[in-house]
């Protein structure tokens, strides 16, 4: 098989490394991919070619063109915008078999209206919650409303769209980033207001083919940039993999509260949706509560699930798209997984680029897996720093203490100009940081 990958992240990165290990795949592009993909060409498993193309992933008719061209026999979207923006309806005009849902089931995603309405309409728990397209009613309610509160701008905003403000004050200062300064543009036109929630978050992926839904390993992500759970909404600063504190019939029954009646409800709307959903809850005392759908693998859980999935991935893919998924299975390693993510200075805000990267294989030789996030190649060959989120280094464990130890110490190893990152991933489960 010849399979496409569209995307540049650690997502994509971890995405091409397990569907190399397939002994379907003959071939694997990626648009427009990044050093870390590039460089699996000649990484153990198997003699599967790897091959990143120069393109982006918002040209929708010229990636079906490559992808016809090419004889793609499967194509694997990570980035939400692509999906979107519809290029599961384009790859399926053209009789192109793509992992994703379509653009109508995006907007689980691509609105939090919609996400909110759904999930109220088909009985799903979520915060309480009120939406405006309006910056001067909005600018009302919240004067009168009892807080913390949490603004979300409905549209996509690179996981940065979500604000917790403790006063009406700061609430009407993002407010008016959002309607009138539009920090986001036109995904900010419209807004969603809810109530805080308190608890632990998990992420809860599952595949689905419109009827049958499997759950993928739990996760936990931790979003807020500082350690303590502190500072700015991030894409990802980190995760880990199990959560501990939930075992298999407890995902099952998350999976069939929060997941399902979703999948059954946009059946039900005329809108089958096929490829992942992925739920951000919170488990509150009152229960369970969904905060947000993603349509895509999520990052950094992707990073730190996949490395514990001894399944082959190709055919769960596969199975997905062809409505097959029933008589598949996921089987997963008895390990821990950690990820950490190294930033640049000044991320999720403003930040340098172009720093020399150091240390990855040292790193790797110490048996953890780095995943390229945000790096390029300079005009010397060097690797360097190319984005917010730089590196996903992941590692495994025998409990969530050794991949926390093992993970560290890989990062230890790594270095670059103004390098960032969270010291305590997992620490709601083992307490403070570990690494100064």
């Amino acid at each position: 098989m010849n399979i496409l990958i569209i995307g540049s992240g650690a997502r994509e990165h971890a995405l091409a490394w397990k569907i190399k290990q397939s002994p379907l795949v003959k071939k694997i592009f990626c648009i427009p991919g990044n050093p870390g993909i590039a460089g699996l060409t000649h990484c153990a498993p198997g003699s599967t070619i790897v091959e990143c193309v120069e393109g982006s992933v918002e040209n929708i008719r010229a990636l079906a063109d490559f992808a016809a061209k090419q004889k793609i026999d499967l194509t694997v979207a990570g980035p939400e915008l692509p999906l979107v923006r519809g290029i599961a309806d384009e790859f399926a005009a053209r009789g192109l078999k793509i992992f994703g849902p379509s653009r109508a089931a995006a907007r689980l995603e691509g609105s939090k209206i919609f996400a909110k309405e759904m999930m109220k309409k088909y009985g799903v728990p979520t915060a309480g919650y009120e939406t405006f397209e309006n910056g001067d009613r909005a600018k009302k309610y919240v004067v009168e409303a009892e807080y913390p509160l949490v603004i979300k701008a409905d549209g996509l905003a690179a996981g940065k769209g979500v604000a917790i403000v403790q006063t009406a004050k700061e609430a009407i200062a993002v407010v008016d980033d959002y309607f009138q300064k539009k920090i986001f543009g036109e995904a900010g036109t419209r807004v969603v207001i809810e109530e805080f929630l308190e608890g632990p978050e998990i992420s809860v992926l599952a595949l689905t083919d419109g009827e049958t839904v499997i759950p993928l390993a739990s996760a936990q992500d931790h979003k807020r940039a500082f350690d303590g759970d502190t500072g700015p909404n991030t894409g990802g600063m980190g995760a880990y993999s199990p959560y501990p504190l939930l075992f298999d019939k407890d995902i099952q029954e998350l999976t069939q509260s929060t997941i399902t009646p979703i999948i059954s409800g946009m059946k039900k709307e005329g809108c089958l949706f096929r490829g992942i959903l992925y739920g951000g809850l919170m488990l509150t005392e009152r229960g369970p509560k969904v905060l947000e759908y993603n349509v895509r693998f999520g990052d950094p859980e992707t990073e730190a699930v996949l490395v514990r999935l001894t399944s082959d991935l190709v055919p769960l893919l596969l199975a997905s798209v062809e409505g097959t998924l029933k008589h598949q299975e996921c089987r997963w390693l008895a390990k821990t997984s950690m990820t950490v993510v190294l930033a640049s200075l000044g991320y999720p805000g403003a930040f340098e680029k172009d720093f020399e990267i150091t240390g990855i294989d040292e790193a790797e030789e110490r048996g953890a897996r780095v995943f390229h996030a945000g790096t390029a190649r300079n005009a010397s060959g060097s690797l360097v720093t190319n984005g917010g989120r730089v590196l996903a280094v992941t590692a495994l464990g025998e409990t969530l203490l050794d991949a926390r130890e093992n993970v560290y110490e890989a990062v230890s190893r790594i270095s670059f100009s103004g390098v960032q990152y969270r010291r305590d991933i997992g620490h709601q489960i083992l307490g403070a940081s570990i690494c100064s």
